[in-house]
């Protein structure tokens, strides 16, 4: 490694320092401890118990799911309903498992790699209609999707995707570009412009800049801008159930509704169903956990 390249890695580790959040701590009477950890568990209450419940409920047999007072301690666990859930001839759930990732993992990373540049000009580069350009783009993402319904319908109509899992794509890249480019733009201006200019002086081209250095910083931001577009493309319904019409190319939520508007309802595999629909969004969450809080936090630290 050159002399000029590890001076640039140690200014990048440097400022990767200086955005985490030291550790502190505060002095705190024991009324104010009482009080936090109360307010901590009934936070904790309110948040989990429908996540238990739902998991109690993709394992209980189907006569005690009706009983009354309803279970909320299980004597008998069953996993009859995830069975079901992966036979295809009932419930395709790894074909909706399939679109979904597919979809989601797609919009996710076209709206980072769009945003990135996109955000990178209103941050850094000066041009006429810069100003108007970017506070349109926030004001797009104000409007209510249902609104977008009808104009997005048409465009898709004339496009000739109705009914397939590119509509899906334009209509989610469309709904988030505007946040993507907003949370991007705001960290992108955190980070010290005269790095830069110093990597410039010494003979770096713009896109050396970007690569090299704006985006190695920007790491946290990029992480959190990819897992909140992830889970956007991942839980949207409203367009999917008016863009699709064929089984083969339901997502999860369509599929899940499908299932749940049946002539008998089956909360158990309902229940099974939105269980394993959660799952990658809970392991991608414990994983990304710490550029996600790093992520959304910028700014709370000035240099």
């Amino acid at each position: 490694m050159s002399t000029k390249q590890s001076t640039y890695r140690h200014v990048v580790d440097s400022f990767k320092t200086a955005l985490g959040l030291g550790e502190s701590t505060l002095e705190t009477s024991l009324a104010e401890r009482v009080v936090f950890y109360v307010a901590l568990g009934l936070t904790l209450l309110i948040t989990l118990f429908p996540f238990y419940y739902m998991a109690l409920a993709s394992l209980l047999p189907e006569s005690s799911l009706y009983s009354l007072p309803p279970t909320l301690i299980p004597r008998d666990l069953t996993l009859e309903h995830y069975r079901t859930v992966f036979g295809p001839e009932t419930f395709p759930f790894l074909t909706y498992f399939k679109n979904s990732f597919i979809i989601a993992t797609t919009t996710a990373g076209a709206s980072v790699l769009v945003a990135t540049f996109g955000a990178y000009s209103f941050a850094r580069l000066d041009y006429r209609g810069r100003g108007v350009i970017s506070r349109g783009v926030l004001m797009v993402y104000m409007f209510s999707g249902i609104l977008l319904v009808v104009p997005m319908f048409q465009v898709i109509v004339w496009l000739g995707f109705v009914d397939s899992l590119a509509s899906l794509f334009i209509t989610y890249l469309v709904q988030t570009l505007p946040v993507s480019l907003y949370m991007l733009g705001n960290y992108f201006r955190s980070i010290p412009e005269e790095i830069e200019e110093a990597a410039i002086m010494d003979g770096y081209s713009r896109l050396e800049v970007i690569f090299k250095i704006t985006l190695p910083l920007s790491a946290p931001a990029i992480v959190a801008v990819f897992f909140f577009t992830f889970m956007i493309a991942w839980n949207e319904y409203l367009f999917a159930s008016i863009f699709l019409q064929s089984q083969s190319v339901f997502t999860l939520p369509i599929g899940i509704e499908a299932l749940s508007s049946s002539f008998r309802q089956v909360w158990g595999q309902i229940m099974a169903a939105s269980l394993l629909t959660s799952v990658p969004l809970i392991v991608m969450f414990t994983y990304l956990e710490k550029f996600m809080v790093e992520g959304l936090t910028f700014g709370a630290v000035e240099g």
